[in-house]
């Protein structure tokens, strides 16, 4: 399938779609196939991006990024060459894409292109906002944080935290949603912001992250009631009330409760079986490859940095191989970070969560994040203020406190609990996804390919075209 629509000279829109780690353009065919009908190409052009494909989402968000957006200047430029004005722009973002798309509205913002471009809608799907590293306190969870982190290469230390960005001294990831950067000024300009978020069945990327969320209110689902959006087969939740305490219950009998341990144990058979005789096999292949394919990702990196890849990376540098492998590697990883449990901060210690570190402004020579361009407008605050009041009413964590429905705080990272409060800051419509027919609703929330029980991911894109602005 094509990668870009061939809209008429009447579409002033260009709606751009990132895929996410291990990642081709075809994973998002059929978010850009129901674009394209609903739209039949007079009002919207989609570029789906796609120079940052498979093992080249090694490489790191920031070299991500800086493919992206010269991939959309590129196209805004065939486009005017051609006749055809855009003056809106829209950016999706699925898994990691999410986090490389927020990179590159940050380049866009600082090269002037909101200047002369309509920031419409940021959409994220099971995007790792705040990276994947497993909660703390679990001794095989500081494991996983430390074996995950270096099979990735440097998209690797970047999602779990461990990098420096630059000479900041921080993590990348940090400085993403630090509210003086230039990605946080731009994510703010965009006059809608949603996500959708996995709230089970997610191996990639667990609820906590992809919600910007200090709780897991769906930890376990026999102790909550779920609020449905309506007109949306019991897939979406409503984002303003999506959990309520649930009805007392009359307890099962013996023979009811003996009944559902079997069957609980017969369902977990096979995962046992796999884990036993599978896992470590798969495993040592799958470290093998990422080996392989993380020294090939630094060669990129290097000439990325020399400039023989094809981009001029003083433009964005500023103040401030085989598929079925592919999806073996992929699996493999979902598989090992499925196999851990989340941690919580202690009983009487959630102060912990208010006491991240405040950052301290970047200053051009600290962390080449923060611009003098002419685009940065008069007051870089006035757009945070204003997303922030429209957001503040629309806390699903505060609403349920509201309701007296109290979960325990995850034990996550002074960096972390600080996105989330520069994150919520700008504000984005939370939209908590129940896929109950396949359990990788990773893929499935995006119908990442024709299969029957990933129809439940339609009635997501359906949301969302709903809420899609042209």
């Amino acid at each position: 399938m094509e990668t870009a629509s061939l809209p008429s000279a009447s579409a002033n829109h260009l709606c751009v779609l990132v895929h996410g780690l291990w990642g081709n353009p075809q994973h998002l065919d059929y978010l850009a196939t129901a674009l394209r009908e609903k739209y039949l190409g007079d009002r919207l052009h989609i570029l789906v991006a796609k120079r940052n494909s498979g093992y080249f989402t090694y490489d790191g968000i920031e070299l991500g990024g800086e493919r992206v957006t010269r991939e959309i200047e590129e196209t805004l430029e065939e486009l005017a060459t051609s006749g055809q004005k855009i003056t809106k722009l829209s950016v999706i973002g699925y898994s990691l894409g999410g986090l490389v798309a927020r990179y590159a509205i940050g380049l866009l913002y600082h090269n002037g292109w909101f200047e002369k471009l309509e920031p419409v809608n940021f959409t994220t799907f099971a995007t790792p906002h705040l990276g994947i590293r497993s909660p703390l306190l679990r001794f095989y969870n500081r494991i996983w944080n430390v074996l995950g982190a270096r099979t990735l290469s440097v998209s690797g230390s970047q999602l779990f935290t461990i990098d420096s960005f630059r000479e900041t001294g921080r993590p990348l990831l940090s400085i993403l949603a630090d509210p003086n950067s230039i990605f946080i000024q731009a994510l703010a300009k965009f006059k809608h912001r949603s996500l959708y978020t996995n709230i089970t069945n997610d191996r990639s990327a667990v609820y906590y992250t992809t919600s910007i969320s200090r709780i897991d209110p769906y930890a376990n689902l026999n102790k909550v009631k779920l609020n449905y959006l309506p007109g949306y087969d019991r897939v979406l939740l409503d984002p303003d009330n999506p959990v309520s305490p649930k009805d007392e219950e009359v307890l099962p009998s013996f023979t009811q409760r003996l009944t559902v341990d079997t069957r609980t144990m017969a369902n977990k058979l096979p995962t046992l079986f796999f884990l036993l005789f599978f896992l470590p096999i798969g495993t040592v292949l799958f470290l093998v490859n990422s080996g392989v394919q993380s020294v090939l990702s630094r060669q990129r990196i290097r000439m990325h940095e020399l400039g023989k890849a094809g981009i001029d990376i003083g433009v964005y540098r500023i103040p401030l191989t085989i598929n079925d492998v592919r999806r073996t590697a992929e699996d493999m990883f979902e598989n090992l970070n499925s196999t851990k449990r989340q941690a919580y901060l202690p009983a009487g210690r959630e102060e912990l969560a208010d006491t991240a570190p405040r950052s301290p402004p970047l200053s051009p020579t600290r962390s080449r994040t923060t611009s003098s361009h002419s685009a940065e407008p008069a007051d870089p605050t006035a757009a945070l203020d204003a997303a922030a009041a429209a957001a503040a009413a629309a806390r699903p964590e505060r609403r349920l406190v509201e309701r007296q429905l109290e979960f325990p705080t995850l034990a996550l990272t002074p960096h972390q609990f600080a996105m989330i409060q520069a994150l919520d800051q700008v504000g984005f419509r939370k939209y908590p996804v129940y896929i109950r027919h396949d359990r990788h609703s990773h893929a499935a929330l995006i119908v990442r390919m024709n299969k029957k029980s990933f129809d439940e991911g339609k009635v997501v894109v359906r949301h969302w075209l709903d809420e899609f602005e042209v």
